[in-house]
């Protein structure tokens, strides 16, 4: 049966997804398109992982995983 994943199953997938690779570094709009997210959702869960210092910026606008270069 179908559920809705909901905000903190994205989180979850999301952070094992930078764990899994160490390199990842990926814009807005190519988290979105990777995790099928609309706009809102994308904005939320990008700034919770920066809130808890998980994901970083990088001056070009990418997110990559904080503490990593």
């Amino acid at each position: 049966m179908f559920r809705e994943t909901n905000m903190t199953d994205w989180l979850q997938l999301i952070r094992a997804e930078y764990i899994e690779s160490p390199g990842l570094y990926l814009t807005k709009a190519q988290v979105r398109r990777l995790w099928n997210l609309d706009p809102n959702m994308c904005d939320a869960l990008l700034e919770a992982l920066e809130a808890d210092q998980f994901l970083r910026r990088t001056h070009t606008g990418a997110y990559v995983r904080a503490g990593n270069s």
